[in-house]
């Protein structure tokens, strides 16, 4: 008897504890929803990710979002209580202190705003909406469908307004506007520095209040829209344009704020769900989380009637959706190639705008007429290829001439440099193949080629003293250890340079032996997927599985620094401080490195419609393709300690290869991938391998 209560004990906790997480612990969408996976918070919290949680829509150029004191790249700092107010966009997860931050919106009460603090007191957002609500009573919430946004405020009886400064962007990057007050109504245009502050771009907008308000001007660019004092509730309708202000008052939504809160709420979950995965409940919530931020830019600037603005500030019109808000050398090796699967719709779109930049005096960096906040769009001619030789359309013999004139003005004259632009030139010789143009596809080759001088004098003799030291001869955010792979388009000569496959194993070995690779930024980004152009490629689905879902030791920072002290732990985590320090997002980059990770495979070389292989983060990951196809990937033997790659079949044949292509994607059917807990090392399967010339 005495054994009894104990027993009886044990098997209540048994009870309360394993079952219900089992009810709790799965996802899969055929019982959920994705879009209520999804945290919007995920890495919003110091230098973790520069995200924000702002109400967004895919691909929107608008984004209503709260301004905080203190704040982070996008306006906004997890942990801050004070608010400043609210903005209309911002470019997620770039570097350089971050852009946008215009049509600042600040509620308050009495009749001073600077007198009226907002301190936070509640708080929640998913996609297409945030809210706040603040210990002086005042409620905000806002929804995005669109280029049209709804803010809706509930207020304590009293007197109150609202506070617009339309001069205010992030970090002083102002430089003029222009409005009128009609009525109820605000609506005019912005020019604002991009993120960087290389160029500007210049934006239309069109804001309705509700009747009875009245204006007064404060300064130049400052507004107070003074409510009704017995008023409790009001809203605010707003919408962005790149062409006109006629533009954005034809977008604005009048539809009640919960109708369009649920029409992009939905939206986001018919595009979230182009992916489907089934398995952990948590990985599920981190996969989809990420998934989001894939889809916040490029930004639509063409309206419902074809018109928009080049990069030139000239009206232009076509059936073909345009877009424009690059981070091409962030995200060209992974956001863009997942976007070429997942967005089939768009993406011919996308293609046909970068390629219009070439019509249009493209820079590296923001021209001074740009559409849309923009980044960098370095290696558009590598995004081109690629896109070519996945069945997108690109007329490359519109854009040749612009082509030739950007690869001949490259600059080689730091070591990255130099195997960056052998890049381009090898695009380059690549499209003049397709153009059947032999003297000039030898021409551009031999350029391409030119990258071994460049790598047997800075790459090839690793003894010396910075080696691993950052910015190390003039090098880009970066060390000569994590710059000396940059060869994607000729691993093949790359293992020549290295004294052969032995060789360049024991370099390879000794890169993560050291823990000299670095996440927190794009350089080395491709490493990991290395070695599976030689007999050992279990590394290489190793290293992507713990990089993707386990505990890794970084010691480089984005801050140009080795840091003082390790990290040692998981990279993607699904909170406010997601990723590594200093680690930025990059419109993308980050986030859809990891969807590629999860479903099992990535990018091998972009310019060429291959994804290496590895074990997913889930036990069935399935992609939807137009048409109503579909590309399932199943483990077999799943489990996270089962990273390894014993067989392979598709479409129930046994597969013989390390990767798979475009077009076996696109053909859509099962990919059965069997796991295991110990590496297959003497493999029988065909390694993708790229070499130049061929």
């Amino acid at each position: 008897m005495k054994f009894s209560i104990p027993i009886i004990a044990v098997l209540l906790l048994f009870s309360l504890n394993v079952l219900p997480q089992q009810k709790t612990s799965l996802f899969s969408v055929s019982t959920a929803k994705p879009v209520d996976q999804v945290n919007v918070f995920l890495g919003s919290s110091a230098d973790h990710g520069q995200m924000s949680p702002a109400a967004s829509y895919p691909f929107s150029m608008l984004s209503i979002g709260p301004q905080t004191y203190p704040k982070t790249h996008t306006g906004y700092e997890y942990l801050a209580k004070k608010f400043e107010g609210f903005t209309h966009n911002r470019f997620e997860g770039v570097g350089c202190q971050g852009s946008g931050g215009n049509i600042f919106i600040k509620p308050f009460l009495g009749t001073d705003p600077a007198q009226s603090e907002l301190i936070k007191a509640t708080e929640k957002a998913g996609p297409g909406y945030y809210e706040v609500g603040f210990e002086n009573k005042i409620k905000a919430s806002f929804t995005v469908l669109g280029k049209a946004g709804k803010h809706a405020y509930q207020f304590p009886v009293g007197a109150k307004g609202f506070y617009l400064d339309l001069g205010y962007a992030f970090n002083g990057a102002f430089v003029a506007e222009e409005h009128e007050v009609n009525g109820n109504t605000v609506s005019g245009w912005i020019t604002s520095r991009t993120t960087c502050g290389v160029g500007k771009y210049k934006l239309f907008y069109y804001l309705e209040m509700g009747e009875n308000v009245s204006w007064k001007v404060l300064g130049e660019h400052k507004l107070i829209a003074t409510l009704q004092s017995g008023i409790t509730s009001a809203g605010i309708n707003i919408a962005l344009s790149s062409v006109s202000v006629a533009a954005a008052k034809a977008s604005i939504n009048k539809n009640p704020f919960a109708a369009v809160k649920a029409q992009s709420r939905e939206d986001w979950n018919a595009n979230l769900s182009k992916i489907a995965v089934n398995g952990d409940l948590e990985s599920a919530k981190l996969f989809y989380s990420l998934l989001y931020r894939t889809m916040q830019s490029p930004y639509v600037i063409s309206e419902t009637d074809g018109t928009y603005r080049n990069t030139k500030g000239e009206e232009q019109k076509d059936k073909e959706i345009r877009y424009n808000g690059w981070a091409i050398w962030d995200n060209y090796r992974t956001q863009l190639p997942l976007l070429s699967l997942i967005a089939q719709d768009r993406y011919a779109g996308m293609v046909s705008s970068i390629a219009d930049l070439y019509q249009s005096g493209k820079k590296d960096y923001a021209g001074q007429n740009e559409p849309s906040n923009t980044v960098r769009s370095e290696h558009a001619i590598v995004v081109l290829l690629d896109a070519y030789r996945k069945g997108y359309p690109v007329d490359f013999n519109k854009i040749a001439d612009s082509l030739v004139k950007e690869v001949n003005g490259l600059d080689y004259k730091s070591p990255d440099k130099a195997l960056e632009s052998s890049y381009d030139n090898w695009a380059l010789a690549e499209i003049f193949k397709i153009l059947k143009n032999k003297e000039k596809a030898d021409y551009y080759l031999a350029k391409a080629l030119e990258y071994k001088k460049y790598w047997n004098k800075d790459f090839k003799d690793m003894s010396k003293n910075d080696v691993d030291r950052m910015q190390a001869r003039g090098l880009y955010q970066g060390t000569i250890w994590q710059y000396r792979w940059f060869v994607p388009y000729d691993f093949k000569g790359l293992i020549e340079l290295d004294g052969g496959e032995e060789s360049y194993l024991a370099k390879l070995d000794e890169f993560f032996d050291r823990d000299l690779y670095n996440h927190a930024n794009e350089p080395d980004l491709q490493v990991p997927l290395m070695y599976n152009v030689t007999k050992l490629g279990y590394k290489s689905q190793y290293w992507m599985h713990q990089l993707a879902a386990d505990t890794v030791i970084q010691n480089y920072f984005n801050d140009n620094s080795r840091g003082i002290g390790s990290y040692i732990g998981k990279i993607y985590r699904n909170q406010p401080h997601a990723y590594l320090r200093t680690m930025d997002d990059d419109a993308g980059a980050m986030s859809a490195w990891y969807i590629f990770a999860a479903s099992g495979f990535s990018p091998a070389c972009v310019g060429w419609p291959v994804y290496y292989l590895n074990v997913p983060l889930f036990p069935t990951v399935t992609y939807k393709l137009p048409q109503g196809k579909t590309f399932k990937i199943e483990t077999v033997n799943f489990s996270l300690k089962n990273k390894y790659i014993k067989e392979v079949f598709l479409n129930g044949k046994p597969f013989k290869k390390n990767y798979i292509t475009q077009e076996d994607i696109n053909g859509g059917g099962v990919l059965k991938i069997v796991a295991s807990a110990t590496p297959v090392k003497i493999s029988d399967t065909e390694n993708w391998i790229s070499t130049i010339g061929n």
